[in-house]
């Protein structure tokens, strides 16, 4: 199968995929974390509520959670993302002089930074290359027949493998948005899918 054809294709389908306000690395960090579970519009309402109040880890550190909660009480679990955010802040200030790391291993020290997370960090903010698998990355590549692997870090490794580096940062955002509108979990729209004549499964 030709990843070529097969992002052309849904790149078609969804040219208003999401992106980041800006490449400030503290900025696609909390954004990345407010959209966990949460829908892009949403998340992009959230993260321009947040920022326009604080937009530093010192700020943040300093600001009450009751105030941030009410900023971005629209993402799910805000509750619990308030939290990480001013843990988050915390050990940027005490544990990298307030720089947002830029490697893979001490960006996962960070509360409520996975894999995911974190290579969306190394993609968007530093301009590095990295594959961000999610469930939808994960259960696309393996319907579509691009990996046969049971867990994400095993399908990111193998999508590293096969998939050309110039194409990685686009894996993330055109499979979540083809996940959560066709290829679903459960009952898949196949017939109006744009790949049903490239699908293992349909051929």
């Amino acid at each position: 199968m030709s990843i070529e054809k097969v992002l052309k294709r849904l790149g078609n389908e969804y040219p208003d995929i999401f992106y980041y306000q800006n490449n400030d690395p503290f900025y696609v960090l909390i954004t990345t974390v407010l959209s966990q579970r949460t829908r892009d519009s949403e998340t992009n309402s959230a993260a321009e509520n947040l920022f326009k109040q604080f937009n530093s880890p010192e700020e943040l550190i300093n600001a009450d959670e009751d105030e941030i909660e009410s900023l971005i009480k629209n993402v799910g679990f805000y509750r619990v993302k308030t939290h990480r955010i001013k843990y988050i802040s915390g050990m940027i200030l005490d544990e990298y002089n307030g720089q947002v790391p830029d490697n893979i291993n001490d960006l996962l020290k960070l509360p409520g930074v996975g894999r995911k997370t974190a290579n969306c960090v190394l993609t968007y903010a530093f301009c590095k290359k990295a594959i961000a698998v999610d469930t939808h990355v994960h259960r696309i590549s393996n319907r579509l027949g691009m990996v046969d692997t049971k867990t994400p870090e095993q399908t990111e490794d193998e999508l590293k493998n096969t998939v050309p580096e110039s194409l990685w940062n686009q894996i993330n955002e055109l499979f979540v948005r083809f996940g959560q509108n066709t290829c679903r979990p459960v009952s898949p729209k196949c017939d109006s899918c744009v790949l049903n004549d490239l699908c293992p499964k349909l051929i």
